[in-house]
């Protein structure tokens, strides 16, 4: 027999009276211990182990350690055994343990259980439980209390009404035994068939969080198949380390504790009215990097242990709400009511407590998710107080924390905007707090959106440094362009643009320094210096600033072409004419502007030598050979003391060297003789030609100011070839303006290089003098270097028929034989006056009244006056010349009779002069008169107007009237020739001599 230190017979006999004597008792504790098995305590068993441990630990005053093992029971079957430390077994105990709603703990208001009732939770899994501790053991078997219960008669036939159940914590018995050593009390449980899956599942998913929910049990070992599996917890300040075998978890705390005022205990039950004193504890675990981790939802409300209230919040809640019979929901009233209240406090310091990080909003209750009255309450009380309390941060190092009522977001987050306009939106949220997860959570808390055109707005007004300016450009690319529509910009000069659209960006090489008195929206450079924020404010209607493109801008070239004004009006405005010049000769430096490449820089306003302003393209550089060759005071001398590079100058039109000018038309040519070269070149076209469209046409001003052509010439030779360039017109090439300028003025020697004549040109020998200038010169200049060269021009082909009446002039015969006929024709349609005299042989003159032109041949020996070649055409050289033809002024025919009339084909040599002709015969006839008499003189040949021809016989005559009869002129003397040729052999040495 064991010894029975805890009196267990006279329980046992005190209740099997109670219910001998009533066994309406059995029936109640029977089903009131089923209903706890069945329904409150049927998944609890690990837990209300664990809390009496707890309870232990706390009633000793030491640390709880729980130690839980799965093992073979020796006979075949397996047990659990729960050891712990702490306070043994007493009297109260068993007498808590051996009733129902009667705990031993009431008295003890820091301990955990409560109503007496947990210890039941075992007969889940077992029929015998033992408690074996240091002050002695306990044990209660459903087979003995059946067999108990069976010997009284008046309960055997409810135990077998209830088919041998009965309640098996009601009758303990003393146990043999003794807890392992360093544990104060170990309950064995010998698992009855089935129940061994279930414990261990239990025990394997036991987690380590519970122990929050348990302070005074410091641990837990799970031993399975000889494995040690160690839960440890160990507080710190506002957090906790849980422990799970090799694997630590910090979990973020808020404790919270007090004592419930006493009128609100009135409705507990009485049992528990004087445990007035509560405690709180919120709890969220922290990955590695200290951020916390939401728990899945949903969770449990810990009253202290898991209840079945579910928890819309992602965290550990461990508050001692009043449980209703079930021992698994809360009930409402006062004393729920106002630890809704703390816990809603508590839930706000525990989020207030966290690093300030962004998965914090995760915690935010979400208002109209909760899954039961509790919960609901939880999560408004809870985001009330979010709402009143400032716990959120600001955007900004140590910017503290801040009421979510003051709080703010960007409609369109991003870290680089919220770190731009921090400290310019008041309340501004750090980035990662606006991601769109987290939208809900900041509605909820009433934190406010602000889109970017709001933000705009804050902006405006604004000083920040250039960089910050940079920043914001750069974030806020990418924003919808018609909200950023006013989005300020700072100037260079230190205004701000009320918006981007025309704002100039500068280019790197841009002297933005420099460049103020050219009064451009110029933005600073540094505020646009990101790729990004260029390509932001490009976008928005801004205009990337070149050197070049600055350059281009209307206003750019509106002042430039008004300097000269401005300076004459010592710049009304302020300004500084000197500054002004030195900021567009900056920007053309920059530029790299060529010479003429943007013509109207030669208006920028420079100052000249004598004090004043002139226009830059009217002021010669200073010490140049171009101001050498200039008549004194042609134009102005810029002033030496200007200090710009040279190049610089030459480039807005300082002359140093004759300057190109451009132009679509010759009418916007402004130099001299503009118009009179453009009737020179519309004289070269054809007679009728349509107006044609003139190309892009380049001449050089200036050339009326030179006073040295000899040291000017090389000047011009010197530019580049589309100055001396022809233009091509209609299809014909022309002579260029400053080509056609420098041949109609007397440049060489003093003398009009149209009015002489290449060194080579043989032609014009004897007409023109020879050009001498070097033959690079002369290849520009382009005197006149045959016939056609002088008739191509109007002015040049009447200078020559001047020169053909000049008797010291010698023309070749050859030129001679055309010349006149080349010269009607080429001023055919012009107005001429007819010369004085006129050239009848290469070396003889005649007063033009004593000269005829031939008009026939065969008249030639019956003319009295001097012949005027007209090389083939008659009647234009008489008309050129103004003189008679010869047929006007001899009447004549033949006078003599013939003396013999002859067929062509029968003259001697006749064969030969057909062949010459090409023809098979002659045909026709000739009459021979001998002499040959017409106009009362004799003459050689007279063509015979529908009859036979009249020779005098000779081969010349017959050659002559021959050729003429055929057509073919230019024969007449191989023609003669044949018919002095009669025989074969004379002929063909004749043919030879005129073949070709």
């Amino acid at each position: 027999m064991s010894a029975d230190p805890f009196d267990t017979a006279g329980l046992r006999r005190r209740v099997l009276a109670a219910w001998a004597d009533s066994p309406a008792r059995f029936r109640e504790d029977a089903n009131a211990e089923e209903d706890l098995v069945r329904g409150g305590y049927r998944d609890r068993l690990l837990v209300e182990l664990a809390q009496n441990a707890a309870d232990a630990a706390v009633r000793a005053g030491v640390p709880g350690r729980l130690r839980l093992e799965l093992a073979a029971d020796g006979a075949g079957g397996e047990v659990l055994r729960a050891a712990n430390t702490g306070a043994p077994l007493d009297a109260a105990g068993v007498q808590g343990l051996a009733t129902l709603r009667a705990s031993a703990k009431r008295d003890e208001p820091a301990t955990v259980g409560r109503f007496g009732v947990g210890f039941a939770a075992v007969l889940a899994v077992t029929d015998s439980p033992e408690v074996r501790s240091t002050t002695g053991g306990i044990a209660f078997d459903a087979g003995r209390t059946r067999a108990a219960v069976t010997g009284t008669g008046t309960l055997a036939a409810e135990v077998a009404r209830r088919d041998g159940a009965v309640p098996v914590l009601r009758l303990p018995w003393p146990a043999d035994g003794a807890p392992p050593e360093g544990s104060a009390t170990e309950v064995v449980l010998p698992l009855r068939p089935g129940a061994r899956a279930a414990v261990r599942a239990a025990l394997e998913e036991l987690d380590p969080g519970l122990l929050l929910a348990l302070p005074g049990l410091a641990g837990i070992d799970v031993v399975l198949d000889g494995t040690v599996r160690s839960l440890a917890v160990r507080y710190r300040d506002a957090a906790a380390e849980l422990t799970d075998g090799d694997r630590t978890t910090t979990w973020r705390l808020a404790r919270r504790d007090g004592v419930l005022p006493a009128g609100l205990l009135a409705d507990r039950p009485v049992e528990e009215r004087d445990r007035r004193a509560w405690t709180l504890t919120w709890a969220v675990p922290l990955d590695d990097d200290g951020r916390p981790v939401p728990l899945p939802l949903p969770q449990r409300v810990h009253a202290p242990t898991p209840s079945d209230e579910p928890l819309g919040l992602p965290a550990r809640l461990v508050a001692p709400f009043p449980l209703g019979p079930d021992r698994r929901h809360v009930l409402p009233g006062p004393v729920t009511d106002a630890l809704v209240a703390e816990a809603a406090a508590g839930y706000t310091d525990l989020l207030a407590g966290l690093a300030p990080d962004a998965r914090v909003l995760a915690f935010v209750p979400r208002v109209g998710l909760a899954g039961a009255e509790l919960d609901a309450a939880l999560g408004t009380a809870a985001l009330d107080r979010l709402r009143a309390t400032a716990w959120l941060p600001a955007a900004g190092q140590d910017a503290g924390r801040q009421l979510p009522g003051s709080a703010a977001v960007l409609a369109e987050p991003t870290a680089g905007r919220v770190a731009a306009l921090t400290g310019v939106l008041p309340g501004l949220l750090p980035a990662d707090w606006s991601a769109r997860g987290h939208l809900p959570a900041l509605a909820a808390l009433g934190v406010r959106r602000i889109g970017t055109a709001e933000a705009v707005e804050a902006v405006r007004g604004v000083t920040r440094p250039a960089a910050w300016w940079a920043r914001l450009y750069a974030a806020l690319d990418g924003a919808d362009r018609e909200e950023l529509a006013a989005l300020p910009v700072p100037l260079a000069d230190g205004r701000t643009a009320h918006g981007p659209a025309g704002v100039l960006l500068p280019d790197a090489g841009l002297p933005v320094a420099r460049l103020g008195p050219l009064g451009l929206r110029l933005a600073d450079p540094d505020a646009v210096a990101p790729a990004a924020a260029r390509r932001l404010l490009e976008r928005l209607g801004a205009r990337p600033a070149t050197a070049t493109a600055v350059l281009a801008d209307p206003d750019v070239r509106a002042a430039v072409e008004g300097s000269l004004d401005a300076a004459d009006e010592a710049w009304d405005t302020g300004g500084d004419p000197a500054a002004f010049a030195g900021a567009v000769l900056a920007l053309v430096a920059a530029a790299g502007t060529a010479p003429g490449q943007v013509p109207w820089l030669a208006e920028l306003a420079l100052p000249d030598a004598a004090g004043g302003w002139a226009p830059a393209g009217e002021l010669v550089l200073p010490g140049s050979r171009f101001a050498a060759v200039l008549a004194d005071g042609a134009l102005g001398t810029l002033d030496p003391a200007l200090d710009a590079d040279p190049g610089v100058l030459r480039a807005v039109g300082v002359l140093d060297g004759f300057a190109l000018v451009t132009a679509e038309d010759p009418d916007d040519l402004d130099v001299d003789g503009a118009p009179d070269w453009a009737d020179a070149v519309l004289d070269r076209l054809p007679t009728g030609a349509p107006p044609p469209a003139w190309p892009p046409l380049t001449a050089v001003r200036d050339l009326e100011l030179v006073a040295d052509w000899p040291a000017a010439l090389p000047l011009l030779a010197g530019l580049p070839p589309r100055a001396w360039a022809d233009v091509a017109l209609g299809g014909v090439a022309v002579p260029g303006y400053l080509r056609w300028w420098l041949g109609t003025h007397p440049v060489l020697g003093g003398r009009r290089p149209d009015r002489l004549r290449h060194r080579d040109a043989a032609e014009l020998r004897g007409l023109y003098d020879p050009a001498d200038a070097d033959p690079a010169l002369l290849d520009l200049l382009r005197p006149p270097a045959s016939l056609a060269d002088v008739l191509a021009d109007v002015d040049t082909a009447l200078d020559l028929l001047d020169r053909l009446g000049d008797p010291r002039r010698t023309v070749p015969p050859a030129v001679l034989r055309t010349v006149h006929a080349r010269l009607a024709a080429a001023l055919d349609g012009v107005d001429v006056d007819p010369p004085d005299r006129v050239r009848v042989a290469p070396d003889r003159v005649v007063p033009a009244g004593a000269a005829v032109v031939l008009d026939a041949p065969w008249l030639q020996p019956l003319v009295g006056a001097a012949i005027v070649p007209a090389g083939g055409a008659p009647g234009p050289v008489a008309d050129l010349l103004d003189l008679p033809l010869a047929g006007e002024t001899v009447r004549a025919r033949v006078e003599s009779r013939p003396a013999r009339t002859l067929r062509w084909a029968d003259v001697p040599g006749a064969e030969l002069a057909a062949a010459r002709l090409g023809v098979a015969s002659l045909a026709g006839e000739v009459a021979v008169h001998e002499p040959l008499r017409a106009g009362g003189r004799p003459v050689p040949w007279w063509p015979g107007h529908g009859g036979p021809d009249a020779v005098d016989g000779t081969p010349a005559a017959l050659g002559r009237a021959l050729a003429w009869r055929a057509g073919a002129w230019p024969l007449r003397q191989a023609l003669a020739e044949a018919f002095a040729s009669p025989d074969r052999a004379a002929a063909l040495a004749a043919e030879d001599a005129v073949a070709p």
